[in-house]
């Protein structure tokens, strides 16, 4: 040693010019070798006079690392190959504030670096070629000496000791072999200052980052140059977080983060790649550790694994960008929306009875819907879930596409290629509640993080589901920032809010809760969300729609907020649904006691943006599919759910059916199961596809089936009141009245009886011929033809049913039928007499 000493002076000496007696060969860069023997201390400055030359730097610092490679480890401090109090605590994986000690620091000799490397033989400094000493009996590895040795991004080299056979499920890639011993180099990730910048923690915790996902999660990130992943989770109340995954065989121990203030933890691991497994290892405050996966995870693992896959940056090359701009300035209330309700998970199967591809099902999708006359997709929840039969409502990814079916960019095809033939996309969305998964949400931080600490307030019992803390700010956060996620991430075109009344309400389904600060039922918290929600949503994505499953009689959930409203775009109209399928339910003979159950409806059908929903609700948990909850034999059946189509399609209101519905599946629906499609082979069933296709082939093109479904201007009641014979009479228009020039109206009649109603005179507003538009008894959709209309029916200036003019037809048995005038006439007609007359009794 003492050889290298002297050499390396000697070397120094032919490099240096004098500088002042005595004071010993001094180093620029932070080592100097005093003539007394080698030992580390503070640099000296150059005296006067005492310049270095170009060529001087260049060999200096070949000197310095071979001086440096010559010094004795038994020169390290003793006190930092001490186990010390601070120390301790990284032994125990309950270090809440890691960067205070591992890393790059001050100390006396220059700086210190400490690196804790489970299951490591040795490690070095790569930069300077230093070795580092163990702490005896730990896995702290720790060096010290000049400042100028180690630059402020470092990288460390370690070489992994070979485990036994039986660990093998535990080795991992990135540290090495099971069985075998490896080396590794990687940039210390505990070398790198926060990157999370002040101002967006700020607003986190103020409840204002709307997009708390490009905060929040693991992402690519570059640092200083530097290539790696960012991984930062809010966990306020934890003793300790830690990233555990595949890279350091999950193990809790080796990547320990820092936490801010406001209670989100951070790390920056260098060199971690996209396609990498990981989760959170939280030790809460009374010691208890549990694996958690990330609430920003963007994917996650098949079930029933639950481990979030880090993602690259999207570079998805979208070619929506004409549909997104048409969009942002789309008229949809006065367009029609017919939609088509999709489980992707029992839809269709593969040959082998596989669940198929995003990017398959979307082609297959398209085709369908395009073919049936939909223009939009509504898809049951596809966030991430780990049960199956909770059908997606149990969401524990609320950023993520379940794998089930692909990758994140499998689904960005699956909407861009909608989007490219015409086809909007929902996505139901599920805000309310959460499932109690341990490795999920629920006491994220071993506390009630996301949900209420009272069961009271934060559990519903019901579903057996946690309910969200909607007044915590960063709850806020996390939901709308996942709802804008959607709409902007992956051009989702709107979003379906489930169980919107279980939100409205603290005493919703119990009978123990606890009032709000008013003393009343209503859940204050909920509804300031929801209405930033919408609020937010409609600023940020225009053209984006909300839409309500409200199923209570809460005032204004259509209103905007400015009026007092929630701000929802439309809300399913649950009250309708009901009604009408009670009816329906009815034996004919008995329905003329009923009609009130059909004509409700229309004391309210304005007082909101209304949905019509025929969904997956209504046909499954033993109510029968619509086909089967129909009355009568099978040709009534049949008739029947023509009839209720015809209805549908006829009432304002935009349209929802599920999947299914459309060719009169037969079997209650079973998300276990892929729909009967086989049954399309059955003239009767084939009717049925006809009919829808028919049906919304005519609410596409017809302006008075969609323009005015918020408004009376769109309907009128011809004749409401025939319920002894259970016949409705009414009209749809445009807008404005029949006579006026560029108005459209439609008649539509329905029986719903199998009674066939022959010479039924009814009013209509205008003189003229009509002619049939639609008979939902025609042979064509498997009906029996009873009426062949003729080409045209030329209207009386007889009034009838408060019109001045009337007309005669056969109302088939449980059917519909619409009436377009051909060529209406230029003015109303007149009354023959004083009074206008009114269809009662014989027809």
């Amino acid at each position: 040693m003492q050889e290298k000493v002297a050499q390396a002076r000697a070397d120094y000496k032919t490099l240096t010019l004098p500088g002042p007696p005595g004071r010993g060969l001094s180093f620029g860069f932070g080592v100097g070798i005093p003539h007394n023997g080698p030992q580390l201390y503070q640099p000296a400055r150059s005296g006067p006079g005492g310049h270095r030359s170009r060529f001087f730097h260049s060999r200096m610092s070949e000197v310095a690392i071979f001086v440096a490679q010559a010094l004795p480890q038994d020169l390290l401090s003793m006190h930092h190959l001490e186990l010390t109090d601070s120390l301790r605590p990284l032994l125990d994986a309950r270090h809440a504030d890691p960067f205070s000690v591992l890393g790059r620091h001050p100390s006396p000799e220059g700086v210190v670096v400490r690196a804790f490397l489970p299951g490591a033989e040795e490690a070095r400094i790569v930069d300077c070629k230093q070795p580092m000493t163990r702490i005896e009996g730990t896995d702290l590895f720790v060096w010290a000496g000049p400042a100028s040795f180690v630059p402020e991004r470092y990288q460390l080299a370690w070489r992994m000791a070979p485990k036994a056979p039986a660990d093998e499920d535990s080795a991992t890639e990135h540290l090495g072999s099971a069985t075998e011993a490896s080396e590794h180099q990687a940039y210390d990730p505990y070398c790198f200052p926060c990157q999370l910048a002040d101002f967006d923690l700020h607003l986190f915790g103020e409840g204002k980052h709307w997009h708390a996902y490009r905060l929040l999660g693991a992402r690519e990130h570059r640092a200083d140059d530097v290539d790696g992943v960012l991984f930062s989770v809010w966990a306020p109340n934890a003793e300790r977080v830690s990233v555990v995954g595949n890279f350091n065989g999950w193990d809790g121990r080796r990547y320990p983060m820092r936490v801010h203030g406001n209670g989100v933890w951070e790390l920056f691991i260098p060199g971690l790649e996209a396609g990498e497994l990981y989760k959170y290892e939280v030790r809460a405050r009374g010691g208890s550790i549990g694996l958690k996966t990330d609430p920003y995870g963007r994917f996650f693992e098949v079930r029933p694994q639950t481990a979030a896959v880090i993602t690259p940056a999207d570079t998805f090359d979208w070619q929506d960008k004409d549909w997104i701009a048409r969009r942002a300035k789309h008229d949809w209330m006065r367009t029609p929306m017919a939609i088509y309700e999709v489980h992707l998970g029992s839809w269709q199967h593969g040959a082998n009875g596989e669940l198929l591809n995003y990017r398959e099902l979307a082609r297959r999708l398209v085709d369908h819907v395009k073919d049936m006359g939909f223009n939009y997709i509504e898809l049951l929840p596809i966030t991430e879930h780990p049960f199956d039969l909770s059908w997606g409502y149990q969401a524990t990814g609320y950023y993520a596409p379940t794998s089930r079916f692909g990758t994140p960019d499998d689904f960005r095809w699956f909407v861009d290629h909608c989007h490219a033939n015409g086809i909007g996309v929902i996505l139901d969305w599920v805000p309310a509640h959460f499932p109690k998964d341990a490795h999920a949400l629920a006491r994220f931080d071993g506390t009630a993080l996301y949900e209420h600490e009272d069961p009271r307030l934060g559990e519903h019992l019901d579903w057996s589901t946690l309910i969200f803390n909607f007044g915590r700010n960063e709850v806020k956060n996390f939901l709308i920032s996942s709802a804008l996620f959607w709409l902007e991430e992956y051009h989702i075109d709107g979003l379906r809010v489930d169980a919107v009344a279980s939100m409205l309400y603290l005493d919703y389904s119990r009978t123990d809760w606890v009032p709000n600060r008013h003393g009343g039922r209503e859940n204050l918290e909920a509804i300031d969300f929801l209405r930033e929600l919408n609020v937010i949503t409609h600023d940020q994505v225009p053209g984006a729609l909300v839409m309500a499953e409200e199923s209570t009689s809460w005032p204004q959930v259509t209103r905007p907020t400015y009026l007092g409203g929630l701000g929802f775009d439309l809300k399913w109209n649950m009250g309708w649904m009901n009604d009408t399928l009670r009816y329906f339910g009815e034996d004919p003979v008995h329905r003329k006691y009923h009609q009130d159950s059909l004509t409700f409806s229309m004391l309210y059908a304005f007082t909101e943006n209304f949905l019509l929903p025929f969904s997956h609700d209504e046909v499954t948990h033993g109510k029968h599919s619509l086909l089967y909850r129909m009355p009568g034999d099978e040709w009534q059946r049949f008739g029947n759910l023509r009839l209720l189509y015809t209805y549908m399609y006829t009432h304002p209101g935009k349209k929802l059916l599920f999947q299914g519905c459309e060719f009169g599946q037969g079997e209650e629906w079973d998300c276990t199961k892929v729909l009967d499609w086989y049954v399309r082979e059955y003239p009767l069933h084939q009717g049925i596809s006809d009919q829808i296709r028919a049906l919304n082939r005519l609410y596409l093109e017809h302006a008075p089936l969609h323009s005015q479904d918020f408004d009376w201007q769109g309907f009128e009641w011809i004749d409401c009141h025939d319920a002894e014979n259970s016949v409705l009479i009414y009209q749809r228009k445009s807008g404005g009245e029949p006579k006026d020039p560029g108005a459209e109206h439609l008649v539509v009649a329905l029986n719903f009886t199998p009674v066939p109603r022959d010479g039924y005179r009814i009013g209509v507003p205008v003189l003229g011929r009509y002619r049939v538009l639609f008979n939902s008894d025609s042979s064509a959709y498997g009906g029996s033809d009873y009426w062949n209309a003729p080409e045209s029916i030329q209207a009386e200036a007889l009034p009838w049913m408060n019109r001045p003019a009337s007309l005669v037809v056969s109302l088939p048995p449980l059917a519909g039928m619409i009436l377009q005038p051909e060529s209406p006439s230029a003015s109303a007609a007149t009354p023959a007499s004083g009074e206008t007359q009114r269809a009662t009794g014989e027809r």
